[in-house]
C-alpha cells in the first residue's frame, strides 16, 4: 500500500465517544482535592480526648446487657459499690493488646478487659483491679497481666491493701504462653505481699484454671451464690477424664468453696452484700505490717461486767452451747466479722474489737462435735493465727477442747501434721496472746490451743475450768482398770476414783498454783480481764530470730 492511498482512507463523520472516568471523575475534570485536615488546635485535641475516653469506659454496650442479663454487675460498677464515690484513679485506660496471633490483633478494645488503679474505702487507700467479662470474656492476656502486674506493684511500693474482683474465663487462648506468663507474675506478686499487705479476692464470676491460685493465695476469698464458679479444671475436662458428670455449681461453686474446700472465707447471696462486707473487712485491718489496726474510741471495757457470760456456758462439762454468744459478750457492741463460718465449724475465729483495738479472737465451739480439734480445724485456726501475727492483730484464745478427734480417718488423714501448724503458729507468734479457760481443756488440745507453755502471755480460767491429760472417766478407766474389773461395784467405785480425780488432779485452781494460770477470774468480769490484759500487754515486743524463715508442716 502505498502513501498515496492513505490520503483516500476515509474518516468516519461521527462525534468521538466521550472519555472514560478514571476513579470517579472525567478525564477532562480534575478531580477535586481532598478536603484539609482541621487545623490542630486544643480545644479540637480535648474533644478527641473526651471522645474516645468516654468510649472506653462506656465498653461495649451488647456485653454491657449481657453481663446484666446474667444478674451481674459490671467492672466499673463494682468499683463503684467497692469504693467511696469519687475516689477512684484509674490507671492504664488506654491500654491495647498487642498480640498478633490467630487473629486476636483485629480486635483491639481499650482497657483490655481490666480495669485497674486505686481509691479509698472509708478514706484509706486501696489498690485495686477488676476483670471486664464484657471484653474478651475477662480473660487475661500480656497487657490485662500488665495492668495487675503494676497495681500490685503500687499497692507494696505504698503499703496499701490489695482486692482483686475476678470475673473471667481464663488464659486468652489466643496469646499463648504469653497469658501464662502474666499469671505467672501476678503469683509471684502474691507471694511477695504476703505479710507486707492484707490481700483480698473477690470472685463474682468464672475463676478458672491458672485463675484460681490468685484466691488461693489471697488472705481472704469471697465468692457469691449462683455466679462464682472456681476451679483449676471445669466440668467437661472432668467428665472426659474421669467419667465423672458434675455441674459448675457442684464442682466450683460458692457453697462447695464456703463448706468443703475451705477455700472461701465468706459467702453471700449477692455483689452488694459482699462488697459491703470487703469494705468492712478492710476497716478492721492495717494498711500494712507496720501499721497499726484500726482504732475506735475506748468503751471503758476494763470497768465492764457480763453477768450473762456465766448464764451462757454450763457447768456441766459435757452441755454444749454456742461460742458466738461468748463473744457476743466479750467485743464492742456485740458486733464481729466471722471467717470461715460454715467450714470446720468446730472452731471459731473472728475478728472484732475490745476497747476499740481490733483483736482476732480464736474458740472451740461445743455445738460443732463438742468442740474438738480436727484437721480442717488446725488448718483454719493456724492460717487465722498467722494472718493476725504477721499484722500485729492481738489474739485471744478461748478454749473449750475436750481433745482431738479420734479415728483412722483423721489418723491417716494426717491430723499430726495438720494439728502441728495450730502449734506451729501459735509458737511463732510475737503479738500479744491471751488465753481464756472457761471449761475442759484436756491433752494436746489444750497445749495446742495457746497454752502457757507454748508462749501465751496470759492466761486466764473460769472457775469451771478442767485442765488435765484427759477427763475424769477416762483417766480413770485407764489408771484403775484391774481394780474396776475386779470390783464387786465397779460403778460406785468408778464414780469414787472420779470424785477423787477431779478432787486431786482437775480443781479449777491446780493449775493456777503451778503458775500455768495467771489468774481464775469470775466470768462476769471476763471482758474487763481480758482488756486490761490487752492494755498490760500493748507495748509488747520480741525480735524473732535471725533465719531465712522456719519449715513450717505444711
Amino acid at each position: 500500500m502505498s502513501t498515496a492511498e492513505f490520503d483516500f482512507i476515509p474518516v468516519p463523520h461521527h462525534r468521538p465517544d466521550p472519555p472514560r472516568p478514571v476513579n470517579g471523575h472525567r478525564r477532562d475534570r480534575p478531580a477535586p482535592a481532598p478536603a484539609p485536615p482541621p487545623e490542630r488546635t486544643m480545644s479540637l485535641l480535648r474533644e478527641q480526648r473526651d471522645a474516645l475516653h468516654e468510649r472506653a469506659t462506656a465498653g461495649n454496650a451488647k456485653g454491657v446487657d449481657r453481663q446484666h442479663a446474667l444478674g451481674k454487675r459490671t467492672a466499673r460498677e463494682r468499683l463503684d459499690l467497692l469504693l467511696d464515690p469519687g475516689s477512684f484513679t484509674e490507671i492504664e485506660l488506654y491500654r491495647r493488646n498487642h498480640a498478633s496471633g490467630f487473629r486476636i490483633g483485629e480486635n483491639r478494645p481499650h482497657t483490655d478487659g481490666v480495669i485497674a488503679g486505686s481509691g479509698t474505702i472509708d478514706g484509706r487507700r486501696v489498690f485495686v483491679y477488676a476483670q471486664d467479662f464484657t471484653i474478651f470474656g475477662g480473660s487475661l492476656g500480656a497487657a490485662h497481666a500488665a495492668k495487675i502486674h503494676k497495681v500490685m506493684d503500687l499497692a507494696l511500693s505504698t503499703g496499701s491493701p490489695i482486692i482483686g474482683i475476678n470475673d473471667s474465663g481464663g488464659a486468652r487462648i489466643q496469646e499463648g504462653v504469653l497469658a501464662l506468663d502474666g499469671y505467672g507474675g501476678i503469683f509471684r506478686r502474691h507471694v511477695a505481699a504476703s505479710g507486707i499487705v492484707p490481700q483480698i479476692n473477690v470472685v463474682l464470676g468464672p475463676c478458672a484454671g491458672g485463675a484460681a491460685y490468685s484466691p488461693a493465695l489471697a488472705d481472704f476469698t469471697f465468692m457469691v451464690r449462683d455466679t462464682a464458679k472456681l476451679y483449676l479444671t471445669g466440668p467437661d475436662v472432668v467428665e472426659a477424664v474421669t467419667g465423672e458428670r458434675v455441674s459448675h455449681d457442684e464442682l466450683g461453686g460458692a457453697d462447695v468453696h464456703g463448706k468443703r474446700s475451705g477455700v472461701a472465707t465468706f459467702v453471700h447471696d449477692d455483689e452488694e452484700s459482699c462488697l459491703d462486707d470487703v469494705r468492712y473487712l478492710v476497716s478492721m485491718l492495717p494498711a500494712n505490717n507496720l501499721d497499726l489496726p484500726p482504732r475506735a474510741g475506748p468503751r471503758d471495757a476494763r470497768h465492764d461486767s457480763r453477768p450473762r457470760l456465766a448464764e451462757i456456758v454450763p457447768a456441766e462439762p459435757n452441755k454444749p452451747y454456742d461460742i458466738r454468744s461468748v463473744i457476743t459478750e466479750l467485743v464492742d457492741d456485740g458486733e464481729f466479722l466471722e471467717l470461715h463460718e460454715s467450714w470446720a465449724a468446730n472452731i471459731v475465729c473472728v475478728f472484732a474489737r475490745i476497747d476499740g483495738e481490733v483483736v482476732g479472737l480464736v474458740g472451740n465451739q461445743p455445738l460443732v462435735l463438742a468442740g474438738v480439734l480436727d484437721i480442717e480445724a488446725a488448718q483454719k485456726a493456724a492460717r487465722f493465727v498467722r494472718f493476725c501475727d504477721a499484722f500485729g492483730i492481738p489474739l485471744v484464745t478461748l478454749v473449750d477442747v475436750p481433745g482431738f478427734l479420734p479415728g483412722t480417718e483423721q489418723e491417716y488423714g494426717g491430723v499430726i501434721r495438720h494439728g502441728a501448724k495450730l502449734l506451729y503458729a501459735y509458737c511463732e507468734a510475737t503479738v500479744p496472746r491471751i488465753q481464756v479457760i472457761l471449761r475442759k481443756a484436756y491433752g494436746g488440745a489444750y497445749i495446742v490451743m495457746d497454752s502457757r507453755s507454748i508462749g501465751t502471755d496470759l492466761s486466764l480460767a473460769w472457775p469451771t475450768n478442767e485442765i488435765a491429760v484427759m477427763g475424769a472417766e477416762g483417766a480413770v478407766n485407764v489408771l484403775f482398770r484391774k481394780e474396776l474389773a475386779d470390783s464387786a461395784d465397779p460403778a460406785a467405785l468408778r464414780t469414787t476414783l472420779m470424785d477423787e480425780y477431779l478432787d486431786e488432779l482437775v480443781h479449777p485452781y491446780y493449775a493456777a498454783e503451778r503458775g500455768l494460770v495467771d489468774d481464775v477470774i469470775d466470768p462476769a468480769r471476763t471482758r474487763a480481764a481480758v482488756a486490761s490484759g490487752l492494755a498490760m500487754l500493748k507495748d509488747k515486743q520480741r525480735q524473732p530470730a535471725r533465719r531465712k524463715h522456719g519449715n513450717v508442716p505444711l
